[in-house]
């Protein structure tokens, strides 16, 4: 029978999911990824958090919605004293959401009168300075992300562009009332209260920023964040004396098996990463949908050319371009048939490949690992070693048993798809 849980999150995509697991892991939580709304009575074993991962980002805000509510309901029932809505460190989304909606609606489900939301994380260079979110040295709206296909950001003002999602009142926690403690925000939480505000936007440039926040919000029913926010929460738990302290591998054991990679994403990050590997001399094959949806490229010929390659080392399947490219595509297809397009044949080739004796799979992108995950009916993970900030390796749970990378597009250093593999045992 399942030992109550402490702290249940929802996480907006996969690769977010498991962003957020592995901050909770490494600062001493017992943490499984749960892929998908938990059913009434899910068995989480021994687990002190538990991280639900949906694929929620770029649906209809209701539907985001229902499954935010669905989620934090089972999670609460299975014993969460408190409830975290995780969101991408670049905020995607857009003016009809889907981060207001769905912090307002969990906001009013736990009966939270207050909330904070910060995305930062410093680690991987997200920091929020007087409300604005920076990428790197550049501003959200001069990032790579204002071309993002489905979410462009190309206002940094996070809190103008919270305020655009919601019909609730968005504040600011200036950094320099995060700088003083855990008794100067909450103190300011409180006026914040009063003065009718219910989601306030949090500066934080430093880890040591995220932790202050996390001392404060020892108790709050609802924190909504980047996987930066949670920095600091396990050590609430501890000075309570409800977790002890837990040993982070550096290495994982994996099932053995051929290995390959799939790239779904466009972000600067993986474009880099991909040709890192083409220069290094991966075999690399990319799908071109004006050729899927022609049938010139079918998932028989592209398994095959993988199978074929499989004794060179992992192989690249890739469909990542640039951004104008992407655009020509979406002119042609539409945004969301050309995104399914993609995640469908890469999710209907991990099948194929898990068949044929893979077991170890790195996939770049949110949506793309969402795809892949539920075509392999992968209902839970375990949070392995960190590979880069933000990216672990994990194994699944029960069958199929698999070892698997899930990447952010943005995340991760231009030789991630070459050095992950190091760090797997037989």
């Amino acid at each position: 029978m399942s030992s109550p849980i402490l702290l249940g999150a929802i996480a907006d995509d996969l690769t977010g999911a498991t962003d957020l697991a592995l901050m909770l892991a490494r600062n001493g939580m017992k943490t499984i990824q749960h892929i998908g709304v938990p059913a009434e009575g899910s068995d989480f074993g021994d687990a002190e958090a538990v991280v639900v991962a949906l694929k929620s980002r770029t649906i209809a805000a209701d539907d985001a919605v229902a499954m935010a509510l669905a989620s934090a309901l089972a999670l609460r029932a299975a014993g969460a004293e408190q409830i975290l809505f995780k969101y991408c460190s670049t905020f995607d989304s857009t003016d009809k959401g889907n981060i207001g909606p769905v912090a307002e609606a969990l906001m009013d489900l736990l009966e939270a009168p207050i909330a904070v939301a910060c995305p930062a994380f410093p680690a991987a260079g997200r920091s929020v300075y007087q409300g604005h979110l920076f990428v790197g040295a550049s501003l959200l709206s001069d990032s790579p992300m204002r071309d993002h296909p489905l979410t462009p950001m190309r206002d940094a003002n996070l809190v103008r562009v919270l305020q655009k999602q919601t019909a609730s009142r968005v504040g600011l926690i200036p950094l320099d009332i995060v700088e003083a403690g855990p008794d100067a925000i909450r103190a300011l939480l409180i006026k914040a209260r009063q003065a009718g505000f219910r989601l306030m936007i949090a500066d934080a440039v430093r880890d040591a920023d995220l932790r202050q926040l996390g001392a404060a919000l020892a108790g709050a029913r609802l924190i909504t964040g980047g996987s930066g926010i949670a920095m600091g929460l396990p050590d609430n738990f501890r000075a309570a004396g409800k977790i002890g302290t837990l040993e982070v591998a550096g290495r994982m054991t994996a099932p053995k098996g051929k290995a390959v990679i799939l790239a779904g994403s466009c972000s600067v990050a993986t474009r880099g990463q991909v040709a890192a590997a083409i220069g290094a001399g991966l075999p690399a094959l990319r799908l071109v949908p004006a050729d899927i949806v022609s049938g010139k490229q079918s998932i028989a010929d592209i398994a095959n050319w993988v199978l074929a390659n499989s004794g060179k080392g992992p192989s690249l399947v890739y469909s990542s371009d640039e951004p104008e490219a992407v655009r020509q595509i979406q002119q042609k297809l539409g945004a969301a048939a050309a995104g399914q397009l993609i995640e469908q044949m890469l999710g209907n080739l991990a099948v194929i490949l898990r068949d044929n004796g893979f077991a170890r799979f790195i996939v770049a992108g949110g949506e793309t690992s969402g795809a892949v995950v539920a075509a392999l009916g992968i209902t839970a993970l375990e949070i392995g070693p960190e590979i880069a900030p933000g990216v672990p390796w994990t194994r699944s749970r029960g069958e199929p048993d698999l070892a698997l990378a899930l990447k952010s597009g943005n995340f991760g250093a231009p030789d991630f798809f070459l050095t992950a593999w190091d760090m797997l045992d037989d």
